[in-house]
């Protein structure tokens, strides 16, 4: 029990802190969380590496690096409703930072449970944000999702206005995507 909560400790001392993640909440969130109990048995021991960790088919746990500065761009607030889509560390996270959150774990993950959420935040990759996340998000509430249609992705921070929307890139993350979320080429000459 002690390595693990020196591995907790380990994983943001020298995975999250030299990210430029500055929100001491989300420091000491990750520090408490036993991100090990997200994975499977046989896969602990990955729960603190600087890698995506598979918990389910087509789901992955991302990079402790890659929820952190997603979190943190997404400046949640207390006492505010958020959505994780097959995102239960994160969603944990939001808990520990006394946000309110409901869990899209199961089923279509395009299909969005009710409306108006302040936050909407996703471990995976998409090629791009769905429609109906977008239109979930109450006035000034904010998506945090990677966006990936090649090698490389980009953590994209969407923020919804009085009728318009935003969106922003912030930084390069690499997860893999989820299962049906992948790019649909067309037919090109």
């Amino acid at each position: 029990m002690a390595d693990l909560a020196e591995a907790r400790s380990n994983m943001v001392e020298s995975q999250v802190r030299p990210s430029d993640v500055t929100d001491i909440r989300i420091h000491d969130a990750m520090r408490a969380i036993p991100r090990e109990d997200f994975v499977p048995p046989g896969k602990r021991y990955l729960a603190y590496a600087d890698a995506p960790v598979e918990y389910a088919p087509g789901r992955v746990l991302l990079k402790p690096r890659d929820v952190a500065k997603l979190l943190q761009m997404a400046k949640p607030v207390k006492g505010e409703r958020a959505l994780a889509i097959a995102a239960p560390y994160a969603a944990a996270v939001l808990e520990a930072l006394e946000v309110v959150v409901e869990r899209l774990d199961e089923g279509d993950l395009k299909t969005v449970p009710g409306a108006n959420y302040d936050l909407i935040v996703v471990e995976g990759a998409v090629a791009r944000a769905p429609e109906a996340w977008l239109k979930a998000l109450a006035p000034g509430g904010r998506l945090a999702v990677v966006e990936r249609d090649g090698p490389v992705g980009k953590a994209c921070l969407y923020v919804r206005g009085e009728g318009d929307l935003g969106r922003r890139t912030v930084f390069d993350a690499t997860p893999p995507l989820l299962s049906g979320f992948e790019a649909h080429q067309g037919f090109a000459f």
